[in-house]
């Protein structure tokens, strides 16, 4: 028994994806422009460097995070994942907090890398082969790796440039350029970073096996078995991915900002998931893009940055942030139910 799409099937899902793709389009250049109305300095080139900047680490943690829900399931350790690892990397590199020994920054950089990967692995195996819900599984994981960081860290806030003592030049050096290097323009090395891990995983997505089979699983989990696809292997990978790149944009993190402390991810959670939704991705697995992943992470930094000029909070910020998921939720489910009653149609007519 063949489980393949038929041509009329994906001839009727192109249209709801480029509808998607062009309503987020359009939705940040009205959003922009009416920033722009309220405050002339929003496209000025300096705000919209400092835009691109805020929203990279979303995006690199966000394009993981699509392959998790690609699979029908969800990651909500990667803001835990995000601070532990930035601190870990502080404290195994600078000494402090509950550690009474430092080590020379490659090594406590992979060590910092091992972590992350270790606490992804942990994720995948409980998802993967005790068929622990993964919202369950990365909500303990969660509180385990914010526990681990406020223990490991004494609940310190570490600074290298004014550490006692001071860390060589030459690594200091090197860790303030993986984040805040600039690049001609102007341009913050971020953006680049973004750019590649973007290259990355739009092949692994759209131009690869990888991707195929992440919708096969995620779109029809039985079939996807039927076909003897290793989907217990699948799992534990995305998660292990979800948590490498939660750990890279910690540490890129880190090294922009020159300090970590406790908590800081702050709502990270919700704005990687946000930004997947919104992006046109499924709750239920099946369907997601990396294109529409990077424009929902691009809408979710227009609306911080606009509302911060315009004067209002981070709490209420995070109001917006919750309606427009919801809404992404609600448009979501109405273009699902629409794309299924246009393939029903096309089936009954082949």
């Amino acid at each position: 028994m063949s489980t393949a799409v038929s041509p009329p099937l994906q001839r009727v899902s192109l249209p709801l994806e480029r509808l998607r793709t062009l309503g987020l389009v359009l939705a940040i250049i009205l959003i922009g422009l009416f920033f722009q109305s309220q405050r002339s300095t929003f496209l000025s080139s300096d705000n919209l460097l400092t835009l691109l900047r805020s929203m990279s680490s979303l995006g690199i943690i966000a394009f993981a995070q699509l392959s998790v829900i690609l699979l029908g399931e969800i990651d909500l350790a990667v803001g835990a994942i995000y601070g532990l690892v930035s601190t870990s990397l502080a404290v195994l590199w600078l000494g402090g907090g509950n550690l009474p020994f430092s080590l020379p920054f490659l090594p406590a950089l992979g060590a910092a890398l091992l972590i992350g990967l270790f606490a992804g692995a942990l994720s995948g195996f409980l998802t993967a082969y005790l068929k622990i819900h993964s919202f369950i599984a990365t909500l303990g994981l969660l509180s385990l790796a914010s526990g681990t960081e406020l223990l490991v860290s004494n609940a310190s806030t570490f600074n290298p440039a004014y550490n006692t003592p001071p860390p060589p030049s030459g690594e200091l050096s090197f860790f303030q350029a993986l984040g805040g290097t600039q690049l001609p323009f102007g341009v913050p090395i971020q953006v680049l970073w973004l750019a590649l891990f973007f290259g990355v995983f739009w092949f692994l997505r759209h131009r690869s096996i990888v991707g195929f089979r992440l919708l096969a699983i995620g779109g029809n989990p039985k079939a996807a078995a039927i076909a003897r696809l290793p989907i217990r292997r699948y799992r534990l990978v995305v998660f292990m991915v979800s948590a490498l790149m939660a750990s890279v944009a910690g540490i890129l993190d880190f090294s922009y900002v020159g300090s970590v402390g406790p908590n800081s991810a702050g709502q990270l959670n919700l704005q990687v998931i946000a930004a997947v939704v919104i992006g046109g991705a499924s709750l239920m697995g099946g369907r997601g893009t990396i294109w529409g992943t990077l424009l929902g992470a691009v809408l979710l930094a227009v609306l911080a940055n606009g509302l911060a000029l315009l004067g209002i909070g981070a709490f209420a910020q995070l109001l917006f942030v919750g309606f427009v998921t919801i809404g992404a939720v609600i448009l979501d489910r109405v273009t699902s139910d629409l794309g299924n009653r246009r393939r029903g149609t096309a089936t009954a007519a082949s």
